[in-house]
């Protein structure tokens, strides 16, 4: 049976419930549990049939909000001077895992009951974004008390289980390790906030004063409220938050994930004590799931073994033992001929210690596991570690000559390649971190993400097509990428586009496999001739280019539907159908609104041209640049021209043989002259080749 939701409201002059509160008013309710009618939820959050407030669930990369519905006057009217406020409630962190968890929860002021406008999860506590979170100084009219179970050092925090006091931005004007005195021995108990058992907070605000206090205990368990605050410090709302402010609670999960819930809530503005909370009236969370209890247990077990472990080695040759330990703990692969690539080199401790030992997890690909670090050298800049598997000794001197290589390249849009490190069969590829992630993750990602404008999309395809371009004619050898596509593209801090993972799949050659194909790339972008040769080209990254362009255009991966005889129609088929029938444009992403409609024409029309199943007949990179600049035309091609055989993308051509037979034999790309029957006319041609 759902238990029962008790809500006490009471304003001490007349107001309309939905209304703000005058200036002289005293807003007082008292939650014993939610109902929706007296929260506004936005986001992951959600209130359950039996009372609770659930702001995240164990789900990684999402935010929730749950706010009071009436916006309140934090301030008088006539004298602007801030109200004093009392609030407490009683809220649960269950993470999946209790050695990776979420990110925490948050008591806010924010100008909007669901939140700050562009707010994003993870360590922002879906509250501030990545423009005005760092302490910059930007208002954004947002006070908060976090409960934060993640150590971001960005931020200064000083542990991962602390209690803060956020004004405008993540960098608290207080903190403290999560605990509180004990009445009565006087000492410090520390509170595990993500332990999953019930935590009481409570936080008194005194306008005379603008002092703000804030008082953590365990709850439910025969602890009083404590008589001394944990953290306490001045805070003046009158500039701090807007006219009409909106109170309530935000929590985020980031690459790891929790449960955050909110079971009761106390709340008076206006001078006087918030209502105690009756516990026993509150609803109770779920019990944690068997994930976390074998996280619970494993700790237990681990920690027996090691206190037996200890002692065995202090009787026998402790110092001796630890000294070889940690001397095998970072021992490094390096071999005489490295000596030249120095430079090319970072210390795996150095990697070690800008991982906090490869916890932060942010992404898995084909060719690896990726850490987020800040490395000490130099200047503690942020970098992502990608460990790769590298068993064979075959071909690894030009395995390593190559990563060096490609650490020279210098682009805009490439993701900067910084160094190598080896150690026991694995590769470690140090590179810049991208803070915006991969743009996979803003396409395709769970809804958190804002949807990308046309501006943004077509900015981002015209930055990997420089990118590309570089790395096809820019240096001083051709570099194919051979793996073009949306979660191979990350995206700085201002969502510039930047091409990653160049040159991986051609370095597997040397000897390793990879975690893709024998033929390596993506299927949806790997080009006909690819799969039946295992040759790589530029025009072969054209071909993927392609896919990647309607993939951007349409919010579609390339191979999400199928044909009715089970081939893969795929993307590419169904725009060529929508172009035939004059109706291209219907096959955008129906999420991007108004925009330039040409623009998206363009785009789309070039995707399918870089997408002909002939190699011959696709634009170079160059060319592809051209056009997307407008320094050329789009040739005039029917769209019955692109289709193939059977007007199929993916069909069979019995003309490939001639083909092969021009192809390079060996794996340094030159340029294929061979004329072909779909070359564009005169005039086209000299608008696709003037600069």
């Amino acid at each position: 049976m759902a238990a029962a939701v008790t809500v006490a409201v009471r304003v001490m002059v007349p107001v309309l419930l939905l209304a703000p509160a005058p200036a002289a008013a005293a807003v007082e309710f008292t939650f014993t549990g939610f109902a929706r009618e007296n929260v506004t939820t936005s986001g992951a959050a959600a209130t359950s049939s039996g009372g609770l407030l659930q702001l995240t669930n164990a789900t990684n990369w999402v935010l929730g909000h749950g706010f009071y519905p009436a916006p309140l006057r934090f301030k008088d009217a006539a004298s602007g001077a801030p109200l004093s406020f009392s609030t407490t409630f009683v809220a649960a962190i269950l993470p999946r895992y209790l050695d990776a968890h979420g990110h925490g929860l948050a008591f806010a002021l924010a100008p909007s009951a669901a939140g700050p406008g562009l707010a994003v999860a993870g360590k922002y506590l879906g509250l501030f974004n990545t423009s005005d979170n760092a302490g910059n100084g930007t208002t954004s009219e947002v006070v908060a008390v976090e409960l934060d179970t993640a150590l971001d050092v960005e931020f200064d925090d000083i542990n991962n289980n602390h209690v803060g006091v956020d004004v405008h931005t993540l960098r608290s004007v207080a903190s403290k390790p999560a605990g509180y005195v004990d009445a009565a021995t006087g000492g410090s108990v520390d509170v595990a906030l993500a332990s999953g058992r019930l935590l009481q907070v409570w936080i008194e605000y005194d306008g005379a004063t603008t002092r703000l206090e804030v008082t953590v205990s365990p709850a439910g368990v025969g602890v009083p409220r404590p008589r001394v605050p944990l953290v306490s410090c001045e805070v003046d709302l009158s500039s701090a938050v807007a006219d009409q402010t909106y109170v309530g609670f935000s929590a985020a999960n980031g690459a790891a994930s929790s449960s955050h819930y909110v079971l009761g809530w106390s709340f008076r503005l206006g001078g006087g004590r918030a209502p105690d909370l009756d516990l026993s009236k509150l609803p109770r969370p779920p019990p944690p799931s068997g994930g976390h209890k074998k996280a619970t247990e494993l700790p237990l077990l681990l920690t027996l073994i090691i206190l037996v472990v200890v002692v065995l080695l202090v009787v026998s040759a402790a110092v001796t033992v630890l000294v070889v330990w940690r001397r095998r703990r970072f021992t490094e692969e390096q071999e005489d001929w490295e000596v030249e690539y120095g430079p090319h080199r970072v210390s795996y401790k150095d990697l070690y210690a800008a991982t906090r030992g490869f916890r932060d997890v942010i992404g898995v690909g084909g060719f690896g596991v990726v850490y987020r670090g800040v490395h000490p050298r130099p200047g503690g800049v942020e970098v992502a570690v990608k460990k790769v598997s590298h068993d064979s000794r075959q071909g690894l001197r030009e395995f390593v000559s190559e990563i060096a290589s490609m650490s020279r390249l210098r682009h805009r849009n490439l993701v900067q390649l910084l160094g190598y490190c080896r150690r026991r069969g694995e590769l470690l590829l140090v590179y810049d971190y991208m803070v915006n992630g991969s743009l996979d993750r803003h396409l395709f990602g769970a809804g958190n993400e804002p949807t990308l404008s046309w501006e943004q999309r077509a900015k981002i395809v015209r930055d990997v097509a420089a990118g590309l371009l570089y790395l096809h004619e820019g240096w001083e050898q051709v570099v194919v990428h051979r793996d073009i596509k949306a979660s191979n593209v990350l995206l700085d801090a201002d969502m510039n586009g930047r091409l990653s993972d160049f040159g991986l799949a051609r370095l597997y050659d040397h000897g390793s496999e990879s975690r893709t194909t024998r033929v390596i790339g993506t299927l949806g972008y790997l080009a006909p001739e690819m799969i039946k040769t295992g040759k790589a080209t530029p025009s072969a990254d054209v071909f993927a280019f392609g896919a990647f362009l309607l993939e951007v255009a349409c919010g579609r991966r390339p191979m999400e539907s199928l044909g009715n005889n089970g081939d893969p129609a795929g993307l590419v088929d169904s725009v060529l159908e929508r172009w035939k029938t004059g109706r291209i444009k219907d096959a955008r992403d129906p999420r991007i609104g108004m925009c330039d409609e040409d623009d998206l024409e363009l785009v789309l029309k070039l995707g399918l041209l870089c997408s002909h199943p002939d190699p011959r007949c696709r634009p170079s990179m160059r060319q592809v640049v051209q056009i997307l600049e407008g320094a050329a035309s789009l040739p005039s091609t029917p769209p019955e021209d692109l289709g193939g055989a059977g007007g199929r993308i993916f069909g069979h051509y019995e003309t490939f043989d001639e083909f092969v037979n021009v192809f390079p034999t060996t794996f340094d790309i030159t340029t294929v002259t061979t004329p072909s029957p779909c070359s564009p006319s005169s005039a086209d041609r000299q608008q696709l080749i003037s600069a």
